[in-house]
């Protein structure tokens, strides 16, 4: 017990030194803007609500949720979130969480298999948490978290170092395709904590491969990734999903810079990819170039405000230091956007 004490106690110490985000103490989120997210979206229980997507929670969700939390510094609702979390979603035999919650039916978690980015985000916010606030339980199940990722879904395939998905459903022989990766799934500023929490070289590969896979996938002529991409030959759009830059690709910005990623080439190219007239972002079908869906809520706007500030100094928009929350999953990419700009580029506000 003396030992993993110790090991802790270094491990802690380190995470607050490489991890991106200032120590919780000075919050990055303004209290306000923080209440009124959970009003919104954090039921009393701790239970995230997607409210763009019939009202479900996920292991996305509940990792944000945290992640919020702790950028707020806001110990006891991060201790809500987390307990809906642990006792909810954390049913799996592999440490990894179950990824969907419904309210609509019984038992509630309607599918077991895991998403690799919720548990990344969990275990990412716990290690956050646990190592600000002197939690060596939120440690210890990061530590867990960390090692079952690992384990289970960080695998090696065709010379590279991969993050499936998921458990299942991802591999060959099971699909055709496969191995299937979401470019979307790799949150880069929390691979660095992984490699803390669970010491492997297999985190750098997955880093370093992910970056270069970004660089190759250019697809049609925008030259975008696409959400769900099939790796069983050179990067192609996988089968079965559509042959779009999607909502779950709209992130990949955000997570860049957030990790200090700031290649100058690869930001650009995605901000002028995602863009359209009136300088408006947009799902992209990747076949002909032409936007699917117009992202005119302020948090799918501030991804590309954000790369503005950090590839050129070019101040926020003032519609989007404005929160006034309506979507799930856009509030999130604006809070996780104003978080990093007043810790990380106080000059665009």
């Amino acid at each position: 017990m003396r030992r993993w004490r110790s090991i802790l106690a270094i491990c802690s110490a380190a995470i607050l030194a490489v991890a991106q985000p200032v120590a919780a103490q000075r919050a990055a989120i303004d209290p306000q803007a923080w209440i009124a997210y959970k009003e919104k979206f954090v039921d009393a229980s701790g239970r995230v609500l997607d409210n763009g997507n019939n009202g479900i929670s996920h292991s996305e969700g509940q990792g944000y949720g945290l992640l919020l939390a702790y950028l707020a510094n806001n110990p006891a609702d991060f201790e809500e979130i987390w307990y809906f979390t642990r006792t909810e979603l954390l049913l799996r035999d592999d440490g990894l969480a179950a990824w969907k919650w419904d309210p609509a039916v019984t038992p509630h978690v309607t599918d077991t298999n895991n998403a690799s980015d919720g548990d990344l985000l969990i275990a990412y916010a716990l290690a956050l948490a646990g190592s600000a606030w002197n939690k060596k339980d939120y440690l210890q199940s990061a530590v867990i978290m960390a090692k079952a990722l690992l384990s289970h879904v960080v695998i090696d395939a065709g010379g590279k170092t991969l993050l499936l998905p998921g458990v299942e459903g991802y591999r060959a022989p099971g699909r055709k395709d496969g191995p299937v990766i979401n470019p979307s799934y790799w949150v880069y500023e929390a691979i660095p904590v992984m490699a803390l929490l669970a010491p492997s070289e297999q985190w750098q590969k997955l880093r370093d491969d992910g970056l270069a896979l970004l660089g190759s996938m250019q697809f049609g002529p925008r030259k975008l990734p696409a959400d769900w991409v099939s790796l069983r030959a050179k990067p192609t759009p996988a089968d079965g999903f559509e042959a779009e830059f999607g909502y779950n690709a709209v992130r990949i910005p955000l997570y860049l810079t957030r990790a200090g990623i700031n290649d100058k080439a690869l930001l650009t190219r995605l901000q002028r990819g995602m863009t359209v007239e009136g300088d408006e972002p947009a799902t992209i079908d990747l076949t002909t170039g032409k936007p699917k869906d117009l992202l005119s809520d302020p948090g799918y706007r501030i991804v590309n405000d954000v790369v503005a500030c950090v590839v050129a100094g070019t101040k926020l928009p003032a519609p989007v230091r404005q929160f006034a929350p309506s979507l799930y999953y856009p509030a999130t990419l604006q809070l996780l956007s104003l978080a990093f700009v007043t810790e990380k580029h106080p000059e665009c506000l």
